[in-house]
């Protein structure tokens, strides 16, 4: 049996607003939102009492979605260290392939968004960087060349 894709990826969340505002200045497109309970989600979350709102993002026209969910019951629980490095154990960051790097970071900007470090070329193949978004998120752009 193989697998057939790589459905989503989960961010839980706090201000899921300005997070949804962030993906979709990035490019990604809302497909819905609403509250997500009950013992099925219970059971297949190993917590008790849930209560959260859920929102699935989706890049348009190809396959990948995003998944925030923010919980109001149990309350989610801050990482240590707040900004991890790089070099930290777990996911760090999603990579999103953009057209233009620099009008992305101008717009993400205004979401608050900085940048982890500096744009960069590889070779004469990729310009990269690294973009820290609300709640500490952070997504690599890739824009390719030539």
């Amino acid at each position: 049996m193989a697998i057939k894709r790589m459905d989503n990826v989960l961010i839980v969340v706090d201000d899921l607003d300005a997070v949804i505002a962030f993906f979709v200045e990035l490019g990604m497109e809302l497909e819905g939102s609403g509250p997500v309970e009950g013992r099925w989600v219970e059971r297949i979350i190993g917590l008790d009492d849930v209560r959260q709102d859920v929102a699935m993002l989706r890049v348009p026209d190809a396959p990948g979605r995003i998944e925030l969910v923010r919980f109001h019951q149990p309350k989610a629980v801050q990482p240590e260290p707040k900004n991890a490095p790089a070099n930290t154990l777990g996911i760090r960051r999603i990579m999103f392939a953009v057209d233009d790097i620099e009008d992305v970071i101008t717009r993400l900007r205004t979401h608050g968004a900085e940048l982890v470090g500096t744009v960069e070329q590889f070779e004469n193949i990729y310009r990269l960087c690294y973009v820290r978004g609300p709640e500490d998120i952070v997504v690599g752009l890739a824009e390719e060349l030539g």
